[in-house]
């Protein structure tokens, strides 16, 4: 999207992220986030800091060929079919849509945080049946400055202010 490394300014606030899950819904929250660990390395710095905003930090690891942190997002929609509660998953990855629709089984809400206009066309089908779709900036409000995005916006949504 920015075609060039984020400013600190331009980089989420993960913190909203959680304090957003917890107000949509009123239900407690475990955030979790996945890092791809394969490497060996991990970003202590970001690490500490999504720690100390109350995520819950999954390093995985594996060989090349494998989507590690995809497999792992996976892994862990197949388990919260076993659970009750609600589920919102951060991405806009078609990679998710079977995983998320096993759990549109009536029991729960489900919501996708992404930048609407990112978001795989596989997920309309999930959206009409009751996925609700939450835009990053615009609902969660991750970010402190307007991020260049081209988007639809809708009218009821456009706030002439923030590009003038």
């Amino acid at each position: 999207m920015l075609n060039r490394r984020p400013e600190p300014a331009e980089r989420p606030r993960w913190e909203r992220v959680l304090e957003f899950a917890r107000s949509q819904w009123g239900n407690p929250v475990k955030g979790l986030f996945f890092l791809n660990a394969s490497s060996g390395h991990l970003p202590s710095g970001f690490v500490q800091a999504l720690v100390s905003l109350g995520w819950t930090v999954i390093p995985v690891a594996g060989p090349p060929e494998i989507k590690v942190v995809d497999a792992a997002i996976q892994k862990t929609l197949g388990a919260l079919l076993h659970r009750t509660g609600d589920v919102m998953l951060l991405s806009h990855d078609a990679d998710f849509v079977a995983d998320v629709r096993a759990l549109q089984d009536g029991r729960r809400r489900l919501g996708l945080i992404a930048f609407t206009e990112l978001v795989s066309g596989a997920y309309g089908e999930l959206a009409a049946a009751g996925l609700t779709v939450f835009d990053l900036e615009d609902h969660v409000k991750a970010f402190n400055v307007v991020l260049p995005r081209i988007r639809i916006i809708p009218i009821e949504l456009f706030d002439p202010e923030r590009f003038l």
